[in-house]
């Protein structure tokens, strides 16, 4: 059997209130099991005034998580807040892994943190739950491929780390009290489990016909498209203002790809232009995949979330639900950038399904091969928003 409990608190500069607060939601007293872990996102200054030392301090099991610029739980109102969600179980072993600092996808650091996490259970993993550092120089789709190799292909569920400023200076992650800008955090979860995941993509019909073939990349650094350089691209396409810069609000123009190698397409977006023209997305745009300009709306992302969602939690016993949603999605609802977060709480709360939202820079799921039968395959999206049911 597998418990959960949320807690959040707006409470930034007074650390003492903080973690009062949310030690009293979270009531844990002679509710713990065997086996626990924390998961936690929140704004970077709660790392910044110790909020986040002093509550990992405070309980009695690791808490792993993210910086956002936005994340909800029960009972949660507006973004700058700290939220945390613990699940607890008998019969579903847990164990939590950190790589030392990473400056490219090194397969040994990997390695070293999942082996040393493996070791401490019965049995072989059935999800990971990721926290992935924004490096500029490694795409999710890297370390999804690297974790694919360590693990024999264990599903592998989770996020890119994001902050609430442009440049996402302060994007980190989170171990027991301490941030990260370079390390990579995860749980194992093995034992009792049979989690469900499901994702929400652009509409079939905000996908633009004209297409494009990719000519030239190295990993997440898109170079050329059709034999033009990707800014010049991106000019010809209206994504670029007058001076040659990404405009704000690029996220909401995801590029639709399709790997053209018998895998659904997946969703990317530009976080930056290198000075030699190349486009920074947020995973892999290999060499002869085909591309698509997508357009998505605040409807879009409310509709597309709430239909999976009702899908998801049909014919199901659930009673915890980890879920992230891109950045570009949340800012393309403008003015009502709590629109998705509420449709996400009208449908858990019904369902009476504890919840934990939080906003993305890439989206680690995995996803059905079209002609595999099924079989998955780890990818990192955009765009995207992805639920893990357990």
């Amino acid at each position: 059997m597998i418990k959960s409990f949320t807690a959040h608190t707006n409470e930034i500069d007074v650390v003492e209130d903080a973690v009062a607060e949310v030690l009293a939601q979270l009531s844990l007293d002679g509710k713990l099991q065997k086996y626990t872990v924390g998961f936690i996102s929140c704004f970077s200054e709660f790392i910044d005034s110790g909020v986040v030392a002093a509550l990992s301090k405070a309980l009695p099991f690791d808490v792993i998580g993210t910086t956002t610029l936005a994340s909800y739980n029960q009972g949660s109102e507006g973004c700058m807040s700290l939220t945390l969600s613990v699940i607890t179980s008998d019969d579903m072993e847990i164990s939590v892994g950190l790589s030392e600092d990473l400056d490219s996808n090194d397969y040994d650091k990997l390695k070293t943190a999942y082996d040393a996490a493996a070791a401490r259970l019965t049995s072989k993993p059935k999800l990971m739950i990721s926290f992935a550092p924004l490096l500029m120089n490694v795409g999710g789709d890297e370390f999804a491929a690297t974790f694919d190799a360590i693990t024999g292909g264990v599903p592998n569920f989770g996020t890119i780390s994001v902050d609430h400023t442009d440049d996402y200076e302060f994007a980190q992650i989170l171990h027991n009290g301490s941030a990260y800008k370079t390390r990579y955090a995860f749980a194992l979860l093995a034992g009792s489990i049979e989690p469900r995941i499901s994702i929400a993509t652009i509409p079939p019909a905000k996908i633009g016909q004209r297409s494009a073939l990719v000519t030239a990349s190295i990993g997440n650094q898109m170079q050329e498209v059709d034999g033009m350089s990707a800014r010049e691209y991106l000019a010809s396409v209206g994504l670029l203002t007058a001076d040659g810069d990404m405009f704000t609000g690029m996220n909401t123009f995801p590029f639709v790809i399709d790997y053209n190698d018998g895998s659904f397409p997946v969703i990317r977006v530009a976080f930056a232009l290198t000075p030699d023209g190349s486009a920074v997305c947020g995973g892999n745009i290999p060499v002869g995949s085909s591309i698509h300009i997508g357009k998505i709306d605040g409807d879009d992302v409310v509709q597309t979330t709430e239909n999976v969602l009702k899908d998801t939690i049909a014919n199901g016993n659930y009673g915890y639900a980890m879920m992230f949603s891109c950045v570009g999605r949340y800012l393309c609802m403008g003015y009502e950038p709590e629109r998705e977060a509420d449709a996400v709480r009208g449908i858990l709360d019904e369902a009476g399904i504890s919840y934990h939202l939080t906003y993305s820079g890439g989206e680690l799921c995995p996803i059905a091969d079209k002609d595999s039968g099924g079989r998955l395959s780890n990818r990192v999206h955009n765009d995207t928003f992805v639920v893990c049911l357990i």
